[in-house]
């Protein structure tokens, strides 16, 4: 059967509570009863001392046939014996309100203790030895109240002890009086109570923030979004619980946005050649073919478009492998400069058409490293046709595109800087997000998919490198990734 927190953590509060409590009354009981006996003893004692005190030089009367008996000390009440040395009680003090000594109550039976027997104890032995002592024992009979005795001496005018006091009391049968132990007993029960409220109030603080959390995960599993946890209970744990629960909810509503629209936007890049393609066909199938001219220029957009197509998978399948971390990489060390220039060199008939000039990095003096990286060289090559092929699109006829190299340590950075309008700052944390196209109104044949930046960043972070864009205040745009330099060596081109 399952229980909930709440019922658990009480539970498990309360026993904890009161295993402690036990404890503690056990010990407050144990020391309790320990300071009393003290008090008990100190005060009989100084009873003894004072009635030996009293006698010190007075004629002792002697009793005829009294034996002492332990019994009669049972009573409520203290009783007190005046022994001579021998043992012999002396005198004897009648019980308080006129109660007979002899007279022993009907649920113990008496026992005597005879003198030769009583001399043997050891607080009369100390008392004969003109010291007053204490001794708790249990009656002759083996039941009953324990008892506290008192011996002291008493002196003559010589200091010899002629005869001693001796004084009994019963002592409570739980150690403590019942209105003592009642007090302890009631406390015990209030801190249990307390403890009890305590603890149910601190369940409940402590699981009532947990069970909403329990009951906003069921509703987003169910596909609600909009929960969400507000509480702050000032318990460390559960708030960053809550804020780690809101942040989660945050992420996956963001993703499932993020999906929604990575759909929207496959689904639209997709639609617009496969429409064409069938277009194009069907122009075909109704006789198009017998139009050897018409026939041509369908066919090139039949192949235009599959292309397209092509690309456009291609780069979804980089994508996808890159989120993945499946990408099949090979690095190596190479001279970034030659790879940079090399790539400037194969776009050229590409930025002709748009009078674009593309201006390779110019050699590195003799006594200069070369800009060794380690990295995929494949991959690099692909992020710089797409950070050019994207500065191409946006830079103004008869304008340059600069390349240039920067040495950190433990890496190197490549920028490539347009003069091109510029990306406002608003779109510009955004442009390396699949399918962002800073201006939408451009057509996919001169503004592309919008996945070039995306998998640039992709290929640059998988290797262990960093891209940014910036907008300089002199106009344009640069880009600048960075990689891992390679060791010294020998390198691959």
């Amino acid at each position: 059967m399952k229980t909930s927190i709440r019922t658990r953590l009480s539970i498990s509060h309360l026993g904890v509570l009161l295993v402690g409590i036990v404890l503690a009354g056990f010990l407050v009981w144990t020391a309790v009863e320990q300071v009393y006996l003290t008090t008990q003893r100190d005060n009989l004692l100084a009873q003894a001392r004072l009635t030996a005190a009293a006698l010190q030089g007075s004629p002792l009367i002697l009793p005829e046939n009294e034996t002492y008996s332990q019994t009669t000390n049972l009573a409520p009440g203290i009783h007190t014996r005046l022994l001579d040395e021998s043992g012999a009680v002396i005198i004897g003090v009648p019980l308080p309100d006129g109660e007979d000594p002899v007279q022993v109550p009907s649920w113990e039976d008496p026992g005597f203790v005879a003198s030769e027997d009583l001399l043997k104890r050891s607080e009369i032995q100390t008392a004969l030895a003109g010291l007053a002592e204490t001794a708790i024992r249990q009656p002759v009979s083996g039941s009953g109240r324990r008892v506290l005795y008192a011996a002291a001496p008493v002196f003559d005018e010589l200091g010899n002890v002629t005869s001693l006091v001796y004084l009994a009391t019963p002592l409570p049968r739980n150690g403590l009086p019942d209105d003592l132990a009642r007090q302890l007993a009631a406390g015990v029960v209030g801190g249990v109570v307390l403890a009890g409220i305590i603890g149910l109030l601190l369940a409940r603080r402590i699981s009532q923030p947990l069970e909403e959390l329990d009951q906003a995960a069921s509703a987003i599993s169910r596909g609600d979004l909009s929960q969400r946890i507000f509480r702050e209970v000032g318990i460390k744990e559960l708030d960053n619980l809550s804020s780690s629960f809101n942040a989660m909810r945050s992420n996956l509503k963001n993703s499932i946005q993020a999906k929604n629209s990575f759909i929207a936007d496959v689904t639209h890049e997709l639609r617009t050649p496969l429409t064409v393609i069938k277009g194009s066909v069907d122009t075909l199938e109704d006789g198009a073919l017998d139009d050897l001219d018409g026939r041509d220029q369908l066919l090139s957009s039949l192949g235009n478009e599959t292309n397209r197509l092509i690309r456009l998978v291609n780069n979804l399948l980089t994508l996808t492998r890159a989120d993945a971390d499946a990408l099949q990489l090979k690095p190596h060390t190479f001279d970034l400069r030659d790879l940079m220039n090399e790539r400037c060199q194969g776009l050229i008939p590409i930025a002709a058409p748009a009078q674009v000039t593309l201006v390779p990095i110019p050699p590195g003096s003799d006594q200069e490293l070369p800009p060794l990286v380690f990295a995929d060289r494949d991959r690099i090559s692909q992020v710089i046709d797409n950070i050019l092929d994207n500065a191409i699109r946006y830079a103004p006829a008869g304008t340059e595109i600069k390349t240039a190299l920067q040495f950190f340590p433990g890496a190197v950075q490549c920028t490539i800087t347009d003069q091109g309008p510029g990306i406002a700052a608003e779109h510009l944390p955004f442009i390396f997000e699949r399918f962002y196209r800073v201006d939408p109104a451009r057509d996919r044949e001169t503004g592309g998919a919008g996945l070039g930046l995306a998998i640039a960043r992709s290929l640059i972070e998988v290797q262990g490198g960093k891209i940014e864009a910036v907008c300089p205040s002199s106009g344009g745009t640069a880009i600048s990734f960075l990689l891992p330099a390679g060791p010294p060596g020998p390198k691959t081109g």
